[in-house]
């Protein structure tokens, strides 16, 4: 087997292909297929909650696929996109929050102060391209 991150990527493609996409991966598969070493994934795992691996008897961990997918996610962001792990924590559960904060409902009362406001907007706009053309 060879060192995570190095190798040819036969050994990533054997593993996606010997399980089915929904089935739980262990830590070592997961290292395999990312190239994310083992002290790294137990390290996330504390620095990011949104990774909570399954563990069973003898605390063994068993990743599910939105785990990986999460792990691939984490690993682009801090290697390739240059985030640091405190810029990926405030991404991860900015997006959380996003999800759960309601909309604000637009009502009739609204619509026509926004309304007027684009139109205003849009009177000023025309107007500005009349006086450079």
């Amino acid at each position: 087997m060879s060192p995570a991150g190095e190798g040819d990527g036969s050994d990533r493609e054997r593993i996606a292909a010997s399980k089915s996409d929904t089935a739980f991966r262990t830590i070592g598969e997961v290292t395999q297929l990312t190239g994310v070493a083992p002290h790294i994934l137990r390290y996330w795992e504390g620095r990011f909650p949104q990774l909570k691996p399954v563990t069973r008897a003898g605390n063994r961990r068993y990743y599910r696929p939105a785990d990986v997918a999460l792990v691939q996610r984490i690993d682009r962001l801090l290697n390739r996109e240059g985030y640091t792990v405190r810029g990926v924590q405030q991404l991860l559960s900015g997006e959380g929050k996003a999800a759960a904060a309601p909309s604000a409902p637009t009502t009739s009362a609204t619509m026509p102060a926004t309304l007027d406001a684009i139109r205003l907007i849009r009177d000023y706009l025309r107007e500005a391209l009349d006086a450079d053309g």
